[in-house]
């Protein structure tokens, strides 16, 4: 017998099947696939366990610098919780991070009007507001944002500083690589450096 594709396709389709069929029983078994605890690969998912938060995963991804990793993760909350306030400020600040700047400063001011009580988006929008050359309009959200945070935030206060210096002389200011920090939920604060 020849070995024409005709002929080896003949032979290998029916330990194909066999294959298959073996593979499809041991996945339907009520136990499912087992993994050996030394196997060297890495174990399937487990789809009855819920995902984890997005805005936990994007806030984590922020502070580690992937922009556009933490911003689809806010995404994803946004399909979870809704456009809450904490969505929208973390999407908006995942924005300037990517310099999407016009989109950065719509979706805080969404979430500054959502919760005009809630400093930290107050804080972003005036960086976003810093890197577009709003700098009046940025000193007065600092100034609230400083407000409402009875002073409690180094990033805000250094922010409004900033700000503030740069207000009252534009001219000497300008040529320096000024650094603004993000403030997040829950603490922490992220850095974002005017670009050379």
């Amino acid at each position: 017998m020849r070995n024409t594709p005709r002929a080896l396709a003949a032979r290998l389709l029916p330990a194909a099947a066999t294959a298959s069929a073996l593979a499809l029983a041991v996945a339907c078994a009520p136990g499912g696939l087992k993994q050996d605890k030394g196997s060297p690969w890495a174990p399937g998912a487990d789809h009855r366990k819920s995902a984890e938060d997005g805005l936990l995963v994007g806030n984590r991804l922020m502070a580690a610098g992937e922009h556009e990793l933490a911003l689809e993760a806010f995404t994803r909350a946004a399909l979870d919780q809704g456009l809450t306030p904490e969505v929208l400020s973390g999407m908006g600040s995942a924005k300037l991070g990517l310099r999407r700047l016009g989109q950065a400063e719509e979706l805080l001011r969404q979430a500054v009007e959502t919760d005009p009580s809630w400093p930290e988006p107050m804080n972003n929008l005036g960086v976003v507001l810093m890197e577009r050359g709003k700098t009046a309009e940025a000193v007065q959200v600092f100034q609230r944002a400083y407000a409402l945070d009875n002073g409690e935030s180094d990033a805000i206060r250094d922010n409004l500083r900033l700000a503030l210096a740069k207000l009252e002389n534009p001219a000497h200011t300008a040529p320096q690589n000024q650094e603004y920090k993000l403030v997040r939920q829950g603490g922490g604060s992220y850095l974002i450096r005017n670009a050379p």
